[in-house]
């Protein structure tokens, strides 16, 4: 049975007028779950956050909730959702958007867009981000802690191998010549260094999105029933990615830990990697070399898709907390807090208003990797985004794991993939 139940303009217009203001002398309580394990640098950053924006709001009090991984705080929303109590607030994945409408989880957020002022902040993010984020004609999301994918380089490996330190290879066919200059190996043929590094675990999809985006494919529709993960350009990506590794030998072979590779970075195992540009202040504030980031090499054109995380906002919950839930949502997005919470994470400032700011400009003069992510935005499509998204998504993954394996031949992998993605989203058609 197909379970979406889009808002109309009508309903969401009625819905806004039903909206009550919130309670003067009475602190609305709201919980706000947060996808990073209990304890350590971020969780006090959140708890600042939550402290000061209910000193400035005493009739609003957010209790941070610590929900584990991405995906651990989508299991444990929607099981709430299904308990009756969710969070009112929650900070999930872009992609889970087609997922939670068709939950009944969320709502709509043009209800709470009210005013010139908040016209005017919602029209300011980037629309690369508002990509994942809208949908029917209604916003579902609010940009919060999002990323493009980046190639960070060892400054000081490209310097011993010979090559310009100053300068990232711009094409596929200059990635793998740098890869096979950067490769080290013994006289036995053992590797101490690799050449390059992509991640296959957790977000294989969104790694092979990229190189198919470069290769001219998406790899699915803005409306998320249907896929083209058997198209040519996305056949041509993965075929590439294999060829790094048993080709040219300048990967690892098999299966590369998510997780692992900023770590095999920091330690020299490898001489690029990609990854998100939320790694970037962590490679900032460990890395004992000096390091460059650049946007990812161009095929047939340049591109990497978004990624990263929204603000969204119950259904369930009651209309005064689900007011007070924007109020914050909108709050923590505002340009100065948007520009320091990139500065402090390496994710990308989601607005135009972030980068306008005077801490922003000091920041990216100073740093001027930091601006890369930002300037990939107008190379950037929507990261992958469908109905039943974690199936989807997961057949893939697994698919890309078997070809970079060997068990099975790149076309074959994507065909395999597209007929069981093709499966799942047929009745959503």
């Amino acid at each position: 049975m197909d379970r979406r139940h889009f808002l109309t303009g009508s309903a969401a217009a009625a819905a806004s007028l039903a909206r009550p203001a919130l309670a003067q002398g009475t602190a609305t309580e709201i919980s706000f779950f947060y996808p990073v394990a209990v304890g350590g640098a971020i969780t006090r950053v959140i708890d600042g956050y939550a402290a000061d924006f209910s000193r400035e709001r005493p009739d609003i009090k957010v209790t941070p909730v610590y929900a584990g991984t991405y995906q651990e705080t989508l299991v444990k929303v929607l099981t709430a959702h299904k308990s009756g109590t969710p969070p009112t607030l929650s900070v999930l994945l872009s992609t889970d958007m087609f997922t939670l409408i068709d939950e009944e989880a969320i709502v709509p957020l043009n209800g709470f867009v009210r005013t010139d002022a908040d016209k005017a902040w919602l029209d300011d993010f980037y629309t690369g981000f508002m990509l994942n984020s809208q949908s029917g004609g209604q916003t579902w999301g609010i940009p919060f802690q999002r990323s493009t994918i980046v190639l960070y380089w060892n400054k000081d490996l490209f310097r011993q191998a010979g090559l310009d330190p100053e300068k990232a290879p711009a094409s596929w066919a200059e990635h793998v010549a740098f890869a096979e200059k950067l490769t080290r190996r013994d006289a036995a043929g053992n590797v101490s260094q690799w050449g390059t590094q992509i991640p296959s675990t957790g977000f294989g999809y969104w790694m092979l999105q990229a190189l198919a985006i470069e290769a001219g494919d998406v790899l699915a529709n803005q409306e998320g029933d249907r896929t083209f993960f058997d198209k040519p350009g996305v056949t041509e990506a993965l075929q590439y990615w294999v060829d790094l590794a048993q080709k040219h030998k300048v990967h690892a072979p098999g299966i590369v830990e998510w997780g692992t590779t900023p770590r095999d970075f920091l330690e020299g195992k490898t001489a690029m990697m990609w990854t998100t540009t939320g790694n970037l202040t962590n490679i900032r504030t460990n890395a004992r070399f000096g390091f460059g980031v650049a946007m990812l090499p161009a095929n047939k054109r340049r591109g990497s898709p978004t990624g990263g995380g929204n603000f969204h906002i119950a259904r369930k919950a009651s209309p005064t907390q689900q007011e007070a839930a924007f109020r914050f949502a909108r709050w923590m997005t505002q340009p100065e807090r948007a520009a320091r919470w990139s500065i402090d994470t390496g994710y990308v400032g989601v607005s135009r208003a972030a980068y306008a700011t005077q801490t922003m400009k000091d920041h990216v003069a100073g740093f001027p990797a930091a601006a890369v992510a930002r300037d990939q935005l107008e190379f950037a499509v929507a990261e992958l985004s469908t109905h039943e998204n974690q199936r989807v998504t997961k057949a893939l993954g697994d698919n890309i794991q078997a070809a970079l394996t060997g068990s099975k031949a790149p076309d074959r992998a994507l065909r395999d993939a597209q007929a069981e993605a093709e499966r799942i989203l047929r009745p959503y058609r």
